[in-house]
């Protein structure tokens, strides 16, 4: 199952949790500058160094759990987010990535509640509902496919399973659904 998590989303939390320095919009930028370029043990670095003096920064902090998150550092992400949504509850983004980090680990009761409390904060938040939406058909495909190791021959369910696997396969990154879209639109 692969629920989306927008880098660029990091960049947007700043209108929701405060006003952006320049100083703050550099370290931003060139962080994700170099996530993007591959260098994440410099991104990391460069996002401890700026937070070692500036903790509270909601936008490095949700781009640090970002960068982690991509760096297969799940755990560490997941810690940076839990903490994120304690300090600034009313942020969807970190409820969104969390959820993410909940389904890519099979925990769909704690990806469900975190993406409803995203939607909760933000109704009208695409990228939530479309998350949600997968969770559903990875819980829907869980639901067939015991249904058919108990009961072989019910009627239909191998195709009901197909066509709901079919659905809840990982994508290729689309441009509703990568970092490309811009700093302006919140996501």
């Amino acid at each position: 199952m692969h629920l989306r998590s927008l880098l660029h989303a990091a960049l947007s939390v700043a209108a929701l949790a405060g006003p952006c320095s320049a100083v703050a919009a550099d370290a931003l930028g060139e962080v994700a500058r170099l996530h993007r370029a591959g260098d994440d043990t410099a991104a990391l670095k460069g996002a401890d160094d700026y937070l070692s003096a500036h903790p509270k920064d909601a936008q490095m902090r949700f781009l640090k759990a970002v960068i982690l998150g991509d760096a297969m550092r799940s755990a560490e992400a997941a810690v940076v987010l839990e903490k994120l949504t304690e300090d600034y509850p009313d942020l969807a983004e970190p409820y969104n990535n969390l959820a993410a980090l909940y389904a890519s680990t099979g925990n769909y009761p704690k990806a469900r509640s975190a993406l409803e409390q995203a939607l909760r904060l933000k109704p009208g938040y695409a990228v939530a509902h479309a998350n949600l939406g997968d969770l559903y058909a990875a819980l829907a495909a869980q639901s067939y496919a015991a249904a058919l190791r108990l009961d072989p021959t019910l009627d239909g369910i191998a195709a009901k399973l197909a066509q709901v696997r079919q659905v809840a396969a990982p994508r290729s990154a689309s441009p509703a659904a990568s970092a490309a879209a811009p700093a302006s639109a919140p996501r």
